[in-house]
C-alpha cells in the first residue's frame, strides 16, 4: 500500500470494547492468554498495542494495572509502546503508574470544560506521556471538518501555552465515523476526517493524527474482504493528508494495488462521497466478495504467470526478494552452468535496471535495493559456482574494483554507495573500508589482482592523501587506473593536483550514477585508450588554463585586516553564560532529535537533489521520494524505540577574548591566564561598498571588555558504524547506508538541538526563542555554530584545541585520525559565537602575506600550513617565485 511504510499501526485486538476473545480472556482471569493476544499483534506488525479494559462488570483500574504489568516482562511485547485507553481517567492514572518507558494516554478531550482538561493533560504530561485528544468539546463530537479543527486548534494553544507539552508530543483523533450507513448525513464523514486531517497538519505540523479505522467500515461487519478494502483505500487517502496512525488490527490490511477494481472503485466512491448513489452499488458487489477476504489478494500476482526470466527481470526492477531465491533455482537448472544465470537473466534484469537509473527513470534507493535481490540470487548461486570454479576455474566477474577511504578519514558512504551500483552491474568490488594506509591499499590491489583502484575521502586533508597514493602507484610501477571520489574532490583538484603524479589514467568520479560508465570504458580493450586520452586531453586543458590565469589577486593583507567587522564595543555588552564550564550531555535521546533533523541533506546522499518536503511531491522522483522517506522514517522508529543509538555531547562555555585575530580563551573569570589561542583567518577578497573582511575573531570583544566563547562536540554513537557493518555483512547494503545516512542526520540533528539549548538556557542569551524546526534549518537564530574545516574556519588543525577544551574524547567518546576527522563519523564539532551581528561566512582566498602570518601564529612550518589552508589558497606554493616570496615574508 503506497505511503504505509512510515505509518504507524496501532494494534486493537487488546482492547477489551473491541474484541469479543480479548474481553473473554480477560473476564475469565486468562491473562497468559490474553498476553497471546498482544504478543500477535506485535509480531503482525502493531508499532503500538491499545489497551482497554473498560467494562462494567470489571475492575477495570485492576485489570489494566494487572495486564500492563505482565506486559512489562515479556520483551517481545515490552519492545513497543502501549497506548493506555480508557474512558476513565482513574484508569488512565493506574496505567501511568505502572508502564515502563513512555506511553500514549488514550484520551483527554474538552468535552467537561477548559479546566478539567488542563488538570488531566498536566498528570499526563507530569508522566511523561503523549496524549490523544479527542475532536470532542463541551458541545459533542464534531462532525465537520471545521468544527474538528476548531476543536484541535483550541485543544492545541490549551496544551502548549497552558500545560506544557511539544507539540509532537500531541496526537489529534478527528473522529473517523461510520460511512454507507444508509443515514444521507452520514456520507461525508470520511471526506470532513480527511479534510481535518489536512488543515490540522497544516496548521500545526509537528503533532499527529490518529484515528480508530474499523470505524469507517462498521456497516459492512461481518464481511472482512470489504472491510479490509475500505481500511486500505481510507488509509491511503488519509496517509498523505498527514494521518500518521490508527488503530487497526495489524494483520489485516490488504494491499490497496491488490483490491479488485470494482470494489477499489464503489469503496472509494462512499469513501469520496462521490456518488449520491455510491452505498447502494457498494452493497450490490459486497456479497461477491464476502468471506475471508482472500478475494482482495493477489496470492499469485500477473507477473508470476510470466517466463522465469521475466520473472527475475521484475523481481530486480522492482526490488522483490520474495520469490528469487525459487525462481534463480528454476534458472539454475535451465542453465549448462550456475554462471550462466548471472550472465543471463540476472545481468539482463540489472541491464534493465542500469538503462532505467540512466535516463532518470529509476532512483538511487531503488537501484540499492535491486542489489539486494542481485545478491540473494547471486549468494544462493555461489555454492553452485564454488563447485564450478573447482572443476572448471571459471571466475564470474566483468572486472574487479579496489575501494578504500583514504588514511585519516573516515567518511564512506558515498563509497559504498558507488560500490553498490558496481556490485548491480556484475562488478567484483572489493572494499577496504575506512583509514587505509597507502601501503595497504597498494598491496591489496596486487593480491586481489584489482583491475582498477578508487579512492574516497570528504575532508580536505584527504586530497593529499590521494597525491600520496598517486605518487606511490607511480614509484611501484603500477598501471591501474585511479578513480578520485569525495566531497571535497572535483575534477581540476583530480587535474592540478593528483593526475600530473602518475600517467595510467586518474579519473574524477562526481557521482554514482557515472561509476559504471567509467569503469566501463576503463575496462574495455576498445574504448580504454581513447577514454584515456580523453581524459587527459581535458585534463591537461585544465592545467593550461590554471597556468594561464596565474595568481589570484587579493587584498593586501594590512588592509583586510584594516576593513575589520566592527563589533560595536563601545555600546553592546556581551551576554555571560547562565552556566559557564564543560556540561556532559546525554539527556537528549533520539525520539527528542528526531524533530530537529533537516531531511534536505539526507536525500542528497541518496544523490536525489532537491529540497525536502518538496521533493516528495516532485513529478519525476516524488513516489521513490516518499518510499526513501517512508523507510527512513520507520528506521528512525526502530532506532527510537529499540534503543540503537547512544547520543552523547559536551559543551564548554568560557571567557574568552579577542587579540588581533588570535581568540583567547582563558582558564577562568580573572583572565590572566590563557587556556588556548585560536589564531583566525580574515577574508582577503576586495569587498563592495561598506562590507568588512571577516575574521571570527571579530565576533568576540577585544581584552578589557568580559566576553565568552563556546564550544562543542556531539555524536549519534558509534553504533551506526557497527550496524552498517553488520547489514552489510548481511548482504543488506540498502539499509546499511540507510542507518549510516540517518546516524549522520541525528548527529547533525543533536548539534542543531544543543545549539537552541544553548542559547536559551546554557548560555541564555535568547531565553525567549520560539522557532520551528524550518526557521532553525534557514538559520534564523542568533549567533553561529561554525566548525573547524568548514568555510569561516577552514583549518582542521583547530579541532585539536577545540577537543582538548572540551576533554571531548573522555565525555564524548569522540576520537580524532591523524587527519583531524572524527571518529565515529556521526559527530559534529564547532564554536558557538553569540554576537548579534554574527553570520556565517566563507574566508575564501587567501594570499601568502597572511598564509605567512597565520603560519607564524600557530607556530607551524610554511609548508605544512599551505598543507591544511591548500584549498583556500591564491596562489600555487610550489612555483619558485611565490614559495620565495612566502618564505621572504615568513623570515
Amino acid at each position: 500500500m503506497s505511503g504505509i511504510a512510515n505509518f504507524i499501526n496501532i494494534g486493537e485486538r487488546t482492547n477489551i470494547t473491541g474484541s469479543a476473545k480479548f474481553k473473554k480472556l480477560i473476564m475469565e482471569g486468562d491473562y497468559a492468554t490474553a498476553l497471546d493476544v498482544a504478543r500477535q499483534q506485535v509480531e503482525n506488525g502493531a508499532q503500538i498495542i491499545d489497551v482497554n479494559m473498560d467494562e462494567g462488570l470489571l475492575d477495570s483500574a485492576e485489570a489494566m494495572t494487572t495486564f500492563l504489568n505482565l506486559i512489562a516482562s515479556e520483551p517481545d511485547i515490552s519492545r513497543v509502546p502501549v497506548m493506555i485507553d480508557s474512558s476513565k481517567f482513574e484508569v488512565i492514572e493506574a496505567g501511568l503508574k505502572c508502564v515502563q518507558g513512555r506511553s500514549v494516554v488514550n484520551s483527554i478531550s474538552l468535552k467537561e470544560g477548559e479546566e478539567a482538561f488542563l488538570e488531566q493533560a498536566r498528570t499526563v504530561r507530569r508522566y511523561g506521556a503523549a496524549v490523544v485528544v479527542m475532536a470532542f468539546d463541551e458541545n459533542g463530537q464534531a462532525e465537520t471538518a471545521q468544527h474538528k479543527f476548531d476543536i484541535c486548534k483550541r485543544s492545541f494553544d490549551l496544551l502548549t501555552e497552558q500545560a506544557g507539552f511539544d507539540p509532537w508530543d500531541i496526537i489529534f483523533d478527528p473522529n473517523i465515523f461510520a460511512v454507507a450507513t444508509g443515514i444521507e448525513d452520514h456520507n461525508n464523514y470520511a471526506v470532513a476526517f480527511f479534510e481535518a486531517t489536512r488543515m490540522i497538519k497544516e496548521a500545526m505540523p509537528h503533532c499527529h493524527v490518529s484515528g480508530g479505522l474499523s470505524n469507517a467500515s462498521f456497516s459492512f461487519r461481518g464481511n472482512n474482504a470489504v472491510r479490509e478494502a475500505m481500511h486500505s483505500a481510507f488509509l491511503y487517502h488519509a496517509i498523505p493528508l498527514g494521518l500518521d496512525m490508527a488503530i487497526v488490527n495489524a494483520g489485516q490490511i490488504t494491499v490497496y494495488d491488490d483490491i479488485p477494481d470494482e470494489l477499489r472503485d464503489r469503496v472509494e466512491d462512499v469513501l469520496l462521497n462521490r456518488r449520491d448513489d455510491a452505498t447502494e452499488r457498494l452493497l450490490e458487489v459486497a456479497d461477491k466478495y464476502k468471506g475471508s477476504g482472500e478475494a482482495t489478494k493477489k496470492e499469485d500476482p500477473k507477473w508470476r504467470e510470466l517466463e522465469v526470466e521475466k520473472r527475475l527481470e521484475h523481481a530486480l526492477v522492482h526490488g522483490i526478494t520474495d520469490f528469487v531465491i525459487d525462481d534463480t533455482e528454476e534458472c539454475r537448472h535451465k542453465a549448462d552452468k550456475p554462471l550462466d544465470v548471472i550472465e543471463g537473466p540476472l545481468m539482463d534484469g540489472m541491464n534493465v535496471v542500469g538503462d532505467l537509473f540512466g535516463a532518470g527513470k529509476m532512483f538511487l534507493p531503488q537501484v540499492v535495493k535491486s542489489a539486494r535481490v542481485m545478491k540473494t540470487a547471486v549468494g544462493h548461486l555461489l555454492p553452485y559456482m564454488e563447485e564450478e570454479k573447482r572443476r572448471t576455474g571459471d571466475t564470474s566477474a566483468k572486472g574487479k574494483v579496489l575501494m578504500a577511504t583514504v588514511k585519516g578519514d573516515v567518511h564512506d558512504i558515498g563509497k559504498n554507495i558507488v560500490g553498490v551500483v558496481l556490485q548491480c552491474n556484475n562488478y567484483d568490488v572489493v572494499d577496504l573500508g575506512v583509514m587505509v594506509p597507502t601501503e595497504d591499499i597498494l598491496t591489496k590491489a596486487r593480491e586481489e589482482k584489482a583491475d582498477i583502484i578508487g579512492l574516497s575521502g570528504l575532508i580536505t586533508p584527504s586530497l593529499d592523501r590521494m597525491v600520496e597514493v598517486a605518487s606511490e602507484m607511480k614509484r611501484q610501477d603500477f598501471d591501474l587506473p585511479l578513480l578520485i571520489g569525495g566531497a571535497t574532490t572535483s575534477k581540476k583538484h583530480t587535474a592540478l593536483k593528483v593526475a600530473p603524479e602518475y600517467e595510467h589514467g586518474v579519473i574524477h568520479v562526481d557521482d554514482a550514477s557515472k561509476a559504471v560508465g567509467v569503469v566501463s570504458k576503463l575496462l574495455s580493450k576498445t574504448a580504454r585508450t581513447s577514454y584515456l586520452d580523453e581524459i587527459l586531453a581535458t585534463q591537461e586543458q585544465m592545467r593550461a588554463t590554471s597556468d594561464r590565469g596565474g595568481d589570484r589577486p587579493t587584498l593586501p593583507f594590512a588592509e583586510a585586516r584594516a576593513n575589520a567587522f566592527d563589533g560595536g564595543w563601545d555600546s553592546y555588552s556581551p551576554p555571560a553564560p547562565q552556566s559557564p564550564g564543560l556540561h556532559v550531555i546525554d539527556d537528549m535521546p533520539v525520539e527528542t532529535l528526531a524533530e530537529y533533523i533537516d531531511w534536505t541533506p539526507f536525500f542528497a546522499t541518496w544523490e536525489m537533489r532537491g529540497k525536502y518536503p518538496a521533493i516528495l511531491d516532485d513529478p519525476d522522483k516524488g513516489a521513490v521520494a516518499r518510499e526513501l522517506y517512508d523507510n527512513a522514517k520507520a528506521m528512525l522508529g526502530r532506532i527510537i524505540s529499540e534503543g540503537w543509538f547512544t547520543p552523547r555531547a559536551v559543551v564548554g562555555l568560557w571567557p574568552a577574548n579577542s587579540d588581533g585575530d588570535d581568540l583567547i580563551v582563558w582558564t577562568d573569570e580573572d583572565r590572566k591566564t590563557e587556556a588556548a589561542r585560536l589564531p583566525q583567518l580574515r577574508q582577503q577578497s576586495r569587498k563592495s561598498k561598506d562590507r568588512p573582511n571577516m575574521s571570527l575573531a571579530d565576533l568576540v570583544a577585544p581584552k578589557g571588555i568580559d566576553d565568552w566563547i563556546g564550544g562543542f562536540a556531539v555524536t549519534a554513537g558509534p553504533e551506526a558504524h557497527d550496524l552498517a557493518e553488520q547489514y552489510k555483512a548481511d548482504g543488506n547494503d540498502y539499509d546499511s547506508i540507510m542507518v549510516q545516512a540517518l546516524g549522520d542526520r541525528i548527529a547533525e540533528a543533536f548539534a542543531e538541538a544543543l545549539h537552541a539549548r544553548v542559547r536559551r538556557s546554557l548560555w541564555g542569551y535568547a531565553p525567549d526563542e520560539r522557532l520551528d524546526n524550518e526557521a532553525l534549518v534557514a538559520e534564523q537564530y542568533r549567533g553561529i555554530r561554525p566548525a573547524p574545516g568548514y568555510p569561516a574556519c577552514p583549518d582542521h588543525t583547530d579541532k585539536d584545541s577545540l577537543f582538548a577544551l572540551l576533554d571531548a574524547p573522555r565525555h564524548t567518546g569522540i576520537e580524532l585520525t591523524e587527519s583531524y576527522a572524527m571518529w565515529p563519523a556521526a559527530a559534529v564539532s564547532g564554536f558557538y559565537f553569540s554576537h548579534p551581528g554574527a553570520r556565517y561566512f566563507g574566508i575564501g582566498r587567501i594570499g601568502p602575506d597572511q598564509v605567512a602570518d597565520y603560519a607564524r601564529r600557530k607556530g607551524m612550518d610554511l609548508a605544512e600550513a599551505e598543507r591544511w589552508l591548500a584549498p583556500s589558497l591564491a596562489y600555487a606554493p610550489n612555483r619558485n617565485a611565490g614559495r620565495d616570496e612566502t618564505e621572504r615574508k615568513i623570515a
